[in-house]
């Protein structure tokens, strides 16, 4: 099990910057695979980066260039340094942890931070 929380939300104006945190508690934090998703409303919840548990990660392509993730598995935190920003970012960000044990898929999610980007 492993339980997640979200941080560092807020509202910023376009062109800001904002680090979201997700602390994460449970055991074998360094073998989950973790994701930031994001869900405007009446929108669906959409990837936009991943990190795997040896480091290597993935970006949706409208925030390459922009975001970055990152994790530090001594602290169980992964981070989205987010730079740049765009009204078109504001949703709910979300924390995701996954990870496949003989066959069987691990999902855990966060509750979620608002990052409203606007003037």
């Amino acid at each position: 099990q492993v339980h997640l929380v979200e941080s560092g939300g807020g509202l910023v104006q376009p062109g800001g910057s904002l680090r979201l945190s997700c602390a994460a508690s449970g055991s074998a934090f360094r073998l989950y695979a973790m994701g930031w998703y994001r869900q405007a409303p009446g929108k669906q919840r959409d990837l936009v980066a991943f990190i795997t548990s040896g480091g290597n990660t993935n970006y949706a392509d409208s925030v390459k260039g922009r975001f970055t993730i990152s994790r530090d598995d001594a602290k169980n935190m992964v981070y989205l340094r987010m730079n740049s920003l765009k009204p078109d970012d504001t949703a709910v960000y979300y924390c995701n942890a996954e990870r496949t044990v003989v066959a069987t898929k691990l999902n855990y999610w966060g509750q979620g931070t608002q990052v409203t980007v606007s003037t």
